[in-house]
């Protein structure tokens, strides 16, 4: 199974957020959107980076209480690990294992083709476990 058999089903719709906003905001758009992540694009419109849970429980621990006065720029991640859509799933779990990433931006060239999570990969991987073993199961009771 590949990213893309993922993004089918799920969708690509990615919630973004300009660089220059708020923590505060990036947390009101996180809750408003049940999601863990957004990705942060510049004035340009091009993908800057990410901003994700843990971005703003480490901007809290730090001591700063007014998430509505820091810029996303100054706390988002800016090397951002991606993977592509023709990336078979178990790649993509390693990724996310080896990087230690919950949410990873699927790019296609330049373009953003989506965003999938750890909970996503996992779903994908216990979905083709199930198929095979109905299927095995199938092939061994002759059916």
């Amino acid at each position: 199974m590949k990213v893309r058999d993922i993004l089918d089903v799920k969708g690509s719709q990615v919630h973004t957020i300009d660089a220059g906003r708020t923590v505060l905001d990036a947390v009101a758009l996180l809750v408003e959107h049940r999601i863990g992540a957004l990705l942060v694009r510049d004035a340009g419109g091009a993908v800057a980076g990410i901003i994700s849970e843990r971005d703003v429980l480490r901007e809290c621990l730090h001591g700063s209480a007014e998430l509505g006065r820091i810029r996303i720029a100054d706390v988002m991640t800016r090397d951002l690990v991606v993977c592509v859509p023709d990336d078979e799933v178990d790649y993509a779990m390693g990724i996310v294992t080896k990087n230690r990433v919950r949410h990873l931006p699927v790019m296609d060239g330049d373009r953003v083709a989506g965003m999938i999570s750890i909970g996503d990969l996992v779903k994908a991987s216990l979905d083709a476990v199930e198929y095979e073993n109905r299927y095995l199961r199938e092939y061994i009771q002759g059916r």
